[in-house]
């Protein structure tokens, strides 16, 4: 279905980003990956796909190092159709003791740099008159949890970020939504599942349970494959019309 577009996701070396660009390769999309640690792995899994694939390591704090990244992609593969804005980092604290560093960095990371990606990539969409912006937003940014504010913040942001591009770009044949996600176990998510474990001194297992009964009624998490089942549906004609929407896929947790 999406044989000849390329897609550019951003925080996709590992977790929710590879799951997206998995799926995206799998329906014959080239992909632009992006993030830290190691690239050469998913890079070797998704040119097992039969799709084209490259990696650029901006870092997703700096405007200049995204402009290259940008640019980089739109060299190789001509421009980007599909651009998921995934990367995204977490800090836990009261407000009162937030680091302000930490603010600054989750801001930047978390919305700042879908706004630079999408103003870099919507020129060519809309020459096009076809192109899909996709931002990973999460539950949090429909509902709010105590000592995320950073993130809670950042995410609402993601999500007005959609509401507005939709509505600038309503008549052309660029649409701009955002998925929702609930607990999905990603190396942050178990990171907080570990965190919690050694503070309460209770089993990993546990935490984890402790962790989804509190949020999400369905106590399951949620796949990087049902995610990415959905960016491909967004992706596809059938979505023409899906434009501005913030796509829960919570296992039921802002349904309460």
């Amino acid at each position: 279905m999406l044989k000849g577009k390329t897609a550019l996701v951003t925080g996709s070396t590992s977790g929710i980003g590879l799951g997206i660009a998995t799926a995206l390769a799998q329906q014959g999309a080239n992909i632009m990956l992006n993030g830290f640690g190691d690239h050469e792995g998913p890079k070797a899994q998704i040119a097992a796909l039969g799709v084209q694939v490259d990696y650029h390591g901006a870092d997703m704090s700096k405007p200049e190092q995204i402009e290259d990244m940008m640019k980089k992609a739109a060299e190789r593969f001509g421009r980007v159709d599909i651009l998921v804005n995934n990367a995204g980092i977490q800090h836990v604290a009261k407000v009162e003791d937030f680091p302000p560093e930490r603010w600054d960095a989750i801001i930047a990371i978390n919305l700042t740099s879908a706004f630079h990606t999408t103003r870099l990539a919507i020129p060519a969409m809309r020459a096009a008159n076809w192109g899909r912006v996709i931002n990973i937003a999460s539950a949090h940014g429909l509902v709010a949890s105590a000592q995320k504010s950073a993130y809670v913040a950042a995410k609402h942001g993601i999500v007005g970020l959609t509401k507005a591009v939709a509505l600038e770009t309503a008549t052309t044949g660029v649409t701009c939504n955002a998925i929702c996600p609930g607990w999905v176990l990603t190396p942050l998510v178990q990171k907080q599942i570990d965190d919690r474990s050694a503070r309460e001194g209770i089993p990993v297992s546990q935490a984890q349970n402790e962790l989804l009964g509190e949020k999400q009624p369905s106590l399951q998490f949620t796949t990087v494959e049902q995610l990415g089942g959905l960016a491909v549906f967004l992706s596809s004609p059938a979505a023409d019309q899906v434009r501005g929407v913030a796509w829960q896929v919570d296992g039921g947790w802002t349904a309460q």
